[in-house]
């Protein structure tokens, strides 16, 4: 009985420091990564960065402008594209790869 009072608990440790992990986001985000995919999938319609020539829709908020908003943090991005507008395409992106553009988001921010 010790033995398995032993595991249950090593078990319930094991869970609680996963999920915790979860609970922060993944670790080390990259912003450079976060731009990379940013420019793949978003620029057609938002201006990403200063050295991109100009987005196609001028009623779209700049990535600056996001990183601006009070309200703006991974969070609400990653809610956001759970349920994107419908003009935007079904990016599927990982925890990971919202993490990344989230990082790259808060590196414009004045």
């Amino acid at each position: 009985m010790p033995v398995r009072i032993m595991t249950n608990f090593m078990v319930a440790a094991v869970a609680a420091v996963v999920a915790g992990g979860f609970a922060q986001g993944p670790a080390h985000a990259d912003p450079n990564a976060g731009k990379t995919i940013a420019l793949q999938w978003c620029a057609s319609c938002h201006l990403v960065s200063d050295d991109q020539p100009v987005a196609d829709s001028a009623s779209v908020p700049s990535f600056l402008d996001i990183s601006k908003d009070a309200d703006w943090n991974e969070a609400s991005l990653a809610t956001f594209l759970a349920n994107p507008h419908p003009k935007m395409p079904d990016m599927n992106l990982t925890t990971r790869e919202i993490a990344n553009i989230a990082e790259y988001i808060d590196s414009l921010a004045p």
